[in-house]
């Protein structure tokens, strides 16, 4: 643009210096027709100069300090093209949620169990059937008497009586011991659902369903604990439900929290081995607007969402770290009751505001 200037300051340069060796005396005549297409083209190219003393006006800074708070500004296109969505938020009591920590069990342990319950079942039932047959063959015995048999094949037959009650009562005593150990490491509910193979258990073995073992942080505590929960599938971080099985009978030795059981759908994404997070509904509530995970952006070392302020613009609010859950969002508790929240385009606010940083700063190096 510059070099276009000089050009035409050229052109109208050399026209007047034509004119002025024009000769005769009807100069400006002849010449007022030059003079008039010259000054129409510098017009058209040149814009017209500012009055004196009056600065030229500047387009509106998308980025701006006002009071101490960066404002970002777009105008309706720019908003639309980023795609930037808005809500108005009340301020209001929300349930928060505890976060645990969950783990998904080998079940191994369960299935062995089960099955050496079933093979000791299957043991007494033969051995109470050989100790029946041997207490019959003992009656017949008793009753033909010296006179029909031997003395020494009654005495045998006395000794395998006595050999069967024996293996029957060995029988339920290893009963009784694997129904305790499967209470034991297990609980009532899955201890009762390994002696009976109840549909639980089944579903365990089967891998309809798993079992995770979740664990509140020390010093949490949840009484009841709560019937339904939520679990993280990495690494998308989609929640899966939970559901109560029983209190845990040991707890997570890296975390020492309180511990529970639920199971979890197999379909579901988690693997036995996974480790991920855990979110329990708490009896307590928090007050405040609820933002959504989507809506947070993180930058310059923090957590942030966008809300609106007067005059079309946006700011940043900061989001604690330790900011209270509820429903998979964030409880902002220091937000005013309304506030407008950037629910989508955050990201590109926070671009478009530090460009405007970057911008600044380096017309502050010149």
């Amino acid at each position: 643009m510059r070099r276009r200037r000089v050009l035409l300051a050229g052109l109208a340069l050399a026209g007047v210096l034509a004119l002025a060796a024009l000769p005769g005396p009807d100069l400006r005549a002849r010449g007022a027709p030059l003079l008039a297409a010259l000054d129409g083209l510098v017009t058209a190219v040149l814009p017209a100069a500012p009055a004196a003393g009056v600065p030229e006006p500047k387009a509106a800074a998308r980025v701006a300090v006002e009071d101490g708070r960066t404002i970002v500004r777009l105008t309706p296109e720019e908003r639309a093209r980023v795609g930037l969505e808005t809500a108005i938020l009340p301020a209001e009591p929300h349930r928060q949620e505890l976060t645990a920590y969950g783990s998904v069990l080998d079940l191994a342990r369960v299935t062995e169990l089960t099955n050496a319950y079933a093979g000791a079942v299957a043991g007494l039932q033969t051995a109470r059937a050989r100790a029946a047959v041997s207490a019959s063959a003992a009656r017949r015995a008793r009753s033909l008497g010296p006179a029909t048999m031997a003395a020494a094949q009654i005495a045998t037959v006395e000794a395998t009586v006595l050999t069967d009650q024996a293996a029957v009562t060995a029988a339920e005593s290893q009963l009784r011991t694997l129904a305790a150990t499967a209470q034991q490491e297990w609980g009532p509910v899955l201890g009762r659902g390994i002696v009976e193979r109840g549909p639980l258990v089944t579903r365990l073995i089967e891998r309809a369903d798993f079992l995770m073992q979740v664990t509140l942080p020390p010093g949490e505590t949840l009484n009841p604990p709560p019937e339904t929960a939520f679990a993280e599938v990495p690494p998308q971080s989609d929640r899966v439900a939970l559901r109560l099985v029983s209190p845990a009978t040991r707890t997570d030795p890296r975390i020492q929290g309180q511990s529970f059981f639920y199971r979890v759908s197999g379909a579901g994404g988690l693997l036995p081995g996974m480790s991920t997070m855990a979110f329990l509904p708490a009896a307590r509530s928090a007050t405040g607007v609820l933002v959504p995970e989507d809506a947070v952006v993180h930058g310059e070392g923090g957590t942030w969402v966008y809300r609106g302020v007067q005059g079309g613009g946006y700011v940043r609010h900061p989001v604690r770290a330790d900011a209270p859950l509820s429903a998979d969002a964030f409880v902002v508790e220091d937000l005013p009751d309304g506030s407008e929240i950037v629910l989508k385009g955050g990201q590109a606010l926070l671009s478009e505001e530090m460009k405007g940083q970057i911008r600044v700063a380096g017309d502050d190096d010149d």
